[in-house]
């Protein structure tokens, strides 16, 4: 399985200078001077107006504190260059995190999964270390199904069946157990445990029927937040071996949620407003209803009806001095009243129509006691980008503004209406579909190839409106039979950076919006921006010039730092040096500022460097602490896409699975597929292993002599320690040597790091847990010519893996920091007229391409070989240009 990221160079911000300017005025004052002043000057641009930081100055003289004024499009000098992507398990565990390189906002890579993970529902989530400033609604978060049948010997599917009893809910909870094959474990004994937000709620033990089905009911008497869980369930099998399956609890109850929202936030007697209506099931998905409006009387006033994904709207005036109720019917003819929001005596409301190709209609509406009163504030914005700013005396009720759509930017759009005193009083977000922006793919095919086997070669043409462009594709072939997507639900470059990112929660079924381009789909996606909208800006911290703390910077590269102590005291011009013992060729040398501290950077390591790090005072004194600067890795959040988590994982997979095996036993048979040994359980009766930490490359505890810490507690020097006590080996000063080979040092190894002879006695005695002797020639052979004169394999405390970096003696420090992954090339056989294999190609993703470039005049080119098996073959290209434009292209095309 492989994974690209793109991040389009235009989402990201950059600072080009700063400078602090003297606001007398109010900054909406201000804000309307300058876009008068920058418009004029620049009738044919674009004018972008920052709102996210201040002191920025992009242009040729603007300097404003919280605004920022830009003309032109500017690259970026500043942003992220390294993406951490993460694979995250259903216990909210980061099995795997990748750190990757950014390159122009482009990068690649892939996550190798073992035979031996579990089935379950991961998720991939990504983003830079400046992202972290802002929380993670704007991470990249995707929930994904693993299935596993190769190492896999029992399979579930589950039903639950809902209950109220005594305002409580009760859960029944049907499993079938049975193999690959589908033949059901009978009459086996299952013990469970049901967790309910990580608490224990019931124990047991049941037997499976002669259909292989057991039943587990349990109660949740706190249904108000236990919603979410997993049952871990355990079968014996014949063989008395143990499986255990974790199976998640999606909900405890049929609950349908119904919330009714005024557009722009607020609803106001008397004004003629549409109200949006959210209907969502206790498994996060919308829930289609219907019904009416009655008012205080019970009179009848108007009905309503959800249209997709339980999202709907109606216009509704509601009367000065009425109460209204929506009585709400259900797919299973149960009904629900509930209460309509109560509406203000006076205010004012927002419209917005958003059905013209042209242009964008905005209504503001008042109430007839606010008639010429104070000047009205419009503000379009996008990511922090002023497109829109307009005033508005209410000398009328209702004011219509047209806004042409050429000024407002493709994806989500959020309206504020500001007051005189610019207190935001409603909002609106419309969605604009990508039409001028898009990157147009033009595709040719004429040498495409349906034919087993068979080489397809595809070009592209790719234009901007009608001008080429350079740009970055992703290409993956996949055979659409045997890999069934699901288009609806799919997550794509355009859902994700155009839809979701400015969304809060769980959008259902992102793809459908960009699927089709007519009324219908339109108005569903009016109604998502109506219920689903949220709020980026806390307005009044903008207002205020109060800004969001950043406490991670943009890196530049990979850096190692920290701050050299002496007695809690920093260490001025001390001397630093950094070395690479394993993975890579690193001597680098600093001095520390008057702070104490010191920065490596510029640094390029793969996975699995490790790091000495040492230091000394200006006067060579090693007494003195080393404290490296440790980022706290990104907290796991609670999976806001928690609706895409399926209960039956294998089951859903279960096509592709079977098309799978037959893959893996081909590869069986030919001896290419790895595969994760899983040994029975035995139980081994041993000595205790003195030096189970150990980095022997014989094994731990496989030497000539140990010695652990029980034996080095009353020396003040391990050198001292170890005189006369290490059997063979005589000292000279403080440095080791076989009496067999006095004129070679021994091998020093600390913690899997080779040290110098003389650093023994940097290593304090009491950090060590074991010492192993190395003499022999059975144990020394492994170190070839560094084993000559014998080896000292040194353990320290927290040598095992324990910390990020280990302390164990003064100056000295180990490290062994996360590096840069690696991204594999994936592999694509070639079949020309000269090819002769018996082996079947079974593949079922054919190609996979990260970094398909267009050349300066548009072109790019890629070409792959078909597989053995038919099908559908469907090509999905993805990609986004140096100006952040995207592009997205599907063609599918049948292979006999």
């Amino acid at each position: 399985m492989k994974l690209k990221i793109i991040l389009p160079i235009s989402v990201l911000f950059i600072l080009l200078g700063f400078t602090a300017f003297k606001m007398d005025d109010d900054p909406f004052t201000l804000l309307l001077k300058k876009l008068d002043e920058y418009t004029s000057k620049y009738p044919q641009e674009k004018v972008h107006i920052h709102l996210d930081k201040p002191y920025y100055a992009i242009g040729d003289d603007i300097w404003l504190k919280g605004y920022v004024f830009n003309t032109k499009t500017s690259a970026p000098t500043n942003i992220s260059k390294i993406l951490y992507v993460e694979l995250i398990n259903e216990k909210d565990s980061v099995k795997r995190q990748l750190r990757l390189p950014l390159m122009g906002g482009v990068t690649w890579g892939d996550f190798k999964l073992t035979d031996s993970l579990g089935e379950g529902n991961y998720r991939i989530r990504a983003y830079t270390a400046y992202m972290r400033n802002f929380g993670t609604d704007f991470f990249f978060d995707k929930t994904i199904k693993i299935g596993n049948s190769w190492a896999n010997k029992v399979f579930t599917q589950t039903k639950y069946d809902f209950q109220k009893e005594n305002n409580t809910d009760k859960v029944t909870a049907s499993i079938h157990f049975e193999d690959k094959n589908g033949i059901a474990y009978k009459e086996s004994d299952v013990s469970y445990d049901v967790q309910l937000d990580f608490r224990s709620v019931a124990k047991g033990k049941v037997k499976t029927n002669l259909t292989g089905d057991a039943v587990i009911s349990f109660i949740n008497n706190q249904s108000f937040q236990n919603k979410t869980g997993k049952i871990v369930a355990t079968i014996t099998l014949e063989n008395k071996q143990k499986v255990t399956k974790s199976i998640p609890i999606t909900s405890t109850s049929n609950d349908v949620d119904v919330q009714f929202m005024p557009e722009g936030g607020t609803l106001v007697e008397e004004l003629p407003q549409r109200i949006a209506i959210k209907a969502v099931n206790s498994t996060g998905h919308g829930e289609d209803v219907k019904g009416s409006v009655v008012d205080d009387a019970g009179n009848a006033v108007t009905s309503f009806e959800t249209s997709y994904l339980g999202m709907g709207s109606f216009v509704f005036n509601m009367q000065s001095g009425k109460t209204y109720t929506a009585k709400v019917k259900f797919k299973d003819g149960s009904e629900k009243d509930i209460k309509l929001p109560l509406a203000q005596k006076s205010g004012y409301a927002i419209a917005i129509n958003n059905t013209d190709t042209a242009k964008v209609g905005l209504k503001i509406m008042a109430s007839e006691s606010l008639l010429n009163s104070s000047e009205l504030k419009v503000v379009a914005q996008q990511a922090g980008n002023v497109y829109y700013v307009s005033k508005a005396k209410m000398d009328k009720q209702v004011l219509i503004a047209n806004i042409p759509r050429k000024n407002l930017p493709d994806g989500i759009v959020q309206f504020t209406l500001f007051s005189a005193d610019n207190q935001p009083i409603a909002e609106r977000l419309v969605f604009l579909n990508p039409k001028n922006d898009i990157i147009n793919v033009a595709l040719n095919n004429g040498s495409v190839s349906t034919a087993r086997r068979g080489k397809s070669a595809f070009s592209f043409d790719a234009t901007n409106q009608q001008k080429p462009v350079l740009g970055s594709f992703s290409v993956a072939v996949t055979n659409a039979t045997k890999v069934a997507p699901d288009e609806d639900n799919e997550t794509n470059i355009l859902t994700s950076l155009l839809l979701t990112s400015d969304l809060v929660g769980y959008v259902e079924k992102p793809n459908h919006y960009f699927l089709n381009d007519d009324a219908k789909t339109l108005k569903e996606l009016d109604n998502l921006m109506l219920t689903q909208g949220w709020r980026r800006f806390t307005w009044k911290n903008v207002i205020n010039n109060i800004n969001p703390n950043i406490t991670y910077k943009p890196e530049e590269s990979l850096k190692i730092s920290g701050t050299i102590t002496k007695g809690n005291k920093p260490v001025v011009g001390g001397k630093v040096m950094l070395m690479a013992t394993k993975g890579t060729m690193i001597i680098v040398d600093t001095v520390t500022n008057a702070e104490g501290r010191f920065v490596f950077d510029n640094l390029s390591f793969g996975d699995s460097t490790k790091f000495v790090v040492q230091a000394r005072t200006k006067t060579e004194r090693k007494f003195v602490d080393i404290n490296l600067d440790v980022v706290p890795g990104q907290i796991v959040t609670k999976n806001k896409n928690g609706a895409d988590i399926d209960i039956n994982v294998n089951n859903t997979l279960m096509k592709y699975i079977k098309e799978s095996d037959n893959y893996f036993n081909e590869m069986t048979r030919l001896g290419l597929l790895e595969r994760t040994i899983k040994l029975e359980e035995v139980t081994i009766t041993e000595k205790k292993n003195p030096a189970k930490n150990s980095s022997n490359l014989n094994g731990a505890g496989r030497a000539d002599y140990i010695m652990t810490a029980e034996d080095l507690s009353t020396c003040v020097t391990l050198s001292m320690c170890l005189q006369g006590r290490l059997p063979g080996v005589i000292f000279r000063g403080n440095v080791p040597f076989l009496m067999r080979s006095q004129t070679t040092p021994m091998h020093i190894v600390v913690d899997g790091m080779q040290v110098e002879p003389e650093f023994l006695d940097n290593i304090s005695p009491t950090d060590v847990e074991s010492i192993e002797l190395l003499k022999s020639i059975g144990n020394t052979a492994i170190y070839g010519m560094n084993g000559g004169g014998g080896v000292l394999v040194i353990t320290t405390k927290r040598g095992d893996g324990g910390s990020s970096y280990n302390r164990y003696a003064p100056g000295v420090v180990t490290y062994n920091p996360s590096g840069i992954s690696i991204s594999r090339e994936f592999y694509s056989p070639k079949y020309d007229a000269g090819t002769t294999t018996s082996k079947a190609d079974l593949r079922t993703t054919i190609y996979w391409n990260p970094q398909v470039v267009s050349d300066k005049e548009g072109k790019a080119k890629f070409e792959f070989y078909n597989a053995d098996e038919p099908g559908s073959y469907r090509v999905v290209i993805e990609g986004v240009d140096v100006f952040g434009h995207l592009a997205r292209k599907v063609y599918t095309y049948d292979v006999k």
